[in-house]
């Protein structure tokens, strides 16, 4: 029997966390949360972040980058419908509160979900013979706008939370006649 591929290994190690991150995302799509003031940025910085390293590895095959831009439009443009689903809470004393359509963020996170699912057992177990790099793991268009959509989407979602968070604090320290609240509890 031939010994598993250091690529399997990984795979194998890193599947456990995975699963817990996929689990901890689905579980925060429903039910009220509270916003804080790290929220939106950290999740700009990392999905501009994965998104830029994906389009470095989908340049190896022309016209995923096209793919994947389209995707990360589509995807912005489903957030704004999830945005406008959104119930908005701002809570004197308590802080700032949103209720995410569960839905759509579902509906996404399942699709992309599947898709690794299935580009995994392909290049794994249904096809062994072919490479397993980064580039060609991203060189199937169906995984490239997966991924696109559901970046795209919480790109516009957080951009969309920190664009009301700045406007319920403006709000209130206009009302209060204060420079520097904040107003999260």
């Amino acid at each position: 029997m031939q010994a598993p591929s250091s690529s399997t290994l990984t795979l194998l190690t890193l599947s456990p966390l995975i699963v817990w991150r996929i689990y901890a995302r689905l579980r925060k799509m429903f039910g009220r949360q509270r916003l804080s003031r790290y929220r939106a940025p950290i999740t700009l910085v990392v999905y501009s972040l994965l998104s830029l390293l994906v389009g470095h590895a989908a340049l190896a095959h022309p016209g995923r980058l096209a793919w994947l831009i389209a995707a990360l439009l589509a995807g912005a443009a489903l957030s704004l419908l999830g945005i406008r689903h959104t119930q908005f809470e701002a809570r004197r004393g308590e802080g700032l509160f949103y209720t995410p359509n569960a839905h759509l963020g579902f509906a996404l996170s399942a699709l992309f979900l599947a898709r690794i699912v299935w580009r995994v057992a392909e290049v794994y177990w249904l096809t062994p013979a072919v490479p397993r790099g980064t580039a060609e793991f991203m060189g199937s268009a169906p995984t490239v706008c997966a991924f696109g959509l559901l970046a795209g989407y919480s790109l516009g979602y957080a951009v969309a939370l920190a664009r009301w968070r700045a406007a319920v604090l403006r709000a209130k320290r206009e009302r209060d006649g204060v420079g520097g609240a904040d107003g999260e509890g």
